[in-house]
């Protein structure tokens, strides 16, 4: 049963504020994943936070297509996995991934996985992203690796390890299973996901790579992350692949 609760302080969006945009978000985010041609078998999910119950996340109900995500089609899940608010029915694994990551992770609201046509392979390889490209910068000394078999993600304690493994960092690469990205926001946890799926790209497809050097890196990527890069994705992306937001509402 889910029982935190957190209030909004002088100055802050009140909590139903708060909870709308991070819903809406979600809703926006899984358009994103289909515009990408990702999660056509609903093969993956996005997170948030409720802003009062911290506990519990709003995700999309499994069997709803990415491409017609609504705001009504989100289920709120609780600590136990059981459905708080909205019908179900729920992607466990959403459950037994997401609600570790986000117990574990206070400062996360979000996190993103689906598999992809180049994070899912490149993690078949289970090395690290290299300085190779502008925006494999923004995950240099950023990320980690969970290498693991188990890629059949059936229990909490399962989801535990790959939080554990996750660790302070804003990524992680599963290892024969994909990539996931946490964030402050959806937005940020959304736009990262689909930055890094193109620097696993760019691993994927170039031969003999020249990486920078780790000061030339760290310095793009503390300009990038300055300017919110996730979230300017996102917000980029949205407006050229959804337009009119009130289409989830």
């Amino acid at each position: 049963m889910s029982t935190a609760v957190r209030t909004s302080s002088p100055g802050e969006a009140s909590p139903e504020a708060m909870r709308a945009k991070r819903k809406r978000d979600v809703a926006l985010g899984y358009r994103l994943l289909a515009a990408n041609k990702w999660g056509d078998a609903g093969d993956g999910h996005i997170s948030a936070r409720d802003p009062e119950r911290t506990d519990c996340f709003w995700t999309l109900r499994y069997g709803v297509s990415y491409h017609r995500a609504k705001v009504e089609h989100l289920v709120l899940v609780g600590p136990d996995g059981e459905l708080v608010e909205g019908d179900g029915p729920l992607n466990m694994a959403a459950y037994y991934i997401h609600y570790p990551i986000l117990r574990t992770r206070p400062d996360a609201i979000s996190a993103t996985h689906v598999h992809t046509g180049w994070g899912t392979p490149f993690s078949s390889e289970a090395r690290p992203i290299e300085p190779i490209t502008q925006e494999a910068c923004v995950f240099f000394e950023d990320h980690a690796i969970f290498d693991d078999e188990e890629v059949q993600v059936q229990s909490v304690e399962a989801g535990q390890r790959i939080a554990d493994a996750l660790g302070s960092n804003r990524a992680i690469i599963l290892r024969n299973h994909g990539l996931l990205t946490v964030g402050d926001r959806v937005a940020e946890a959304v736009g990262s996901f689909i930055q890094m799926e193109r620097v696993a790209e760019a691993h994927m497809k170039v031969r003999n790579p020249k990486p920078i050097s780790a000061e030339a890196a760290r310095f793009a990527k503390e300009d990038l992350l300055r300017l919110g890069t996730g979230r300017s994705a996102f917000w980029s992306m949205v407006d050229r692949h959804v337009g009119d937001l009130n289409v989830v509402m």
